[in-house]
């Protein structure tokens, strides 16, 4: 069953990335992102007081670090959905299970004595270089069309989305409850968009165009509670690991979503691309596992 909550999660998620390539035709990042915070605010809100979970927390510097390091990861990944074909701006932000594993093996190699525990790491780096030239393989074709900095953003969005991850990890291990976690993320999210707003300005508001702001914030908030079902009921290492890379069917969902609704075109060797780093990022999931056991849910 919670297999079936992590293919909902990535199809909710592959839907907003929807609504925020439509929106951004309208609305300017900084926007997208004020509103993506405003709705998820409303929404944990009501969604704590039902749990009778309690907004105060005690490691209040935590979360903003945490928020900071996750809205520079959502302002990139919101860029590079308007910017690139829907599969490929999913593809890169779902590199930070590759970023986390790179982290783990120059942790490792900086850490441990001469010859100790390094020799171990193979796999693992194979992975991570594997990863990457599917990275160059996906981008190649952006290249061509002029998107280089798109190609560039969607890789930070995969990098903060690591940084985000760990600071995650650190929160539940210090028992801070999902949905407070999630709240503090929204509201760092709103204020950052509200700042971005201040600097860049305002889109003229049509009621039809701001329909797809709604939906931007509730199905992320959907898409993490669905999420975090999953990795709930998984009762095992195996069932674990079965959720975490379920996730990438969420990569399906966008493709599918960008020949339909988009006419994206990726050629041949942007589909290869996308396969290896699909591949190689579900190795280094198992293979980080070994290390790194207790892995919560990823936020978007």
């Amino acid at each position: 069953m919670q297999a079936l909550w992590m293919v909902l999660s990535a199809f909710i998620f592959s839907t907003m990335a929807v609504c925020v390539k439509f929106a951004s035709s309208y609305f300017n990042n900084a926007e997208l992102v004020f509103y993506r915070g405003l709705i998820g605010i409303v929404f944990m809100a009501v969604f704590a007081q039902v749990r009778g979970t309690s907004l105060v927390t005690a490691v209040l510097p935590m979360h903003i670090w945490r928020s900071t390091v996750g809205v520079v990861a959502l302002s990139a990944w919101f860029y590079a959905i308007a910017h690139l074909p829907l599969a490929t701006a999913m593809t890169l932000n779902y590199m930070s299970s590759v970023w986390i594993a790179a982290f783990l093996v120059g942790g490792t190699l900086m850490f441990a004595k001469a010859g100790e525990r390094t020799q171990t790491q193979g796999p693992l780096v194979l992975a991570i270089l594997a990863s990457f030239a599917g990275v160059v393989m996906l981008l190649r074709p952006t290249l061509d069309q002029n998107q280089a900095f798109a190609g560039l953003i969607g890789l930070l969005s995969g990098l903060g989305a690591a940084f985000a991850y760990m600071q995650v990890m650190v929160l539940a291990r210090m028992g801070e409850p999902e949905a407070r976690t999630v709240f503090y993320f929204a509201v760092g999210t709103a204020i950052a968009g509200g700042l971005g707003m201040a600097v860049i300005g305002i889109s003229s508001w049509d009621w039809t165009h701001a329909l797809w702001l709604l939906p931007i914030g509730l199905l992320a908030s959907l898409g993490q509670l669905c999420m975090t079902k999953a990795y709930a009921m998984s009762t095992n290492h195996g069932g674990t690991l079965l959720v975490a890379n379920l996730q990438y069917s969420g990569i399906i969902f966008s493709a599918l979503y960008g020949l339909v609704l988009f006419g994206d075109q990726i050629p041949l060797l942007g589909w290869a691309g996308m396969g290896l780093i699909i591949l190689s990022a579900i190795a280094a999931t198992f293979l980080r596992a070994r290390t790194a056991p207790d892995a919560p849910a990823e936020e978007h």
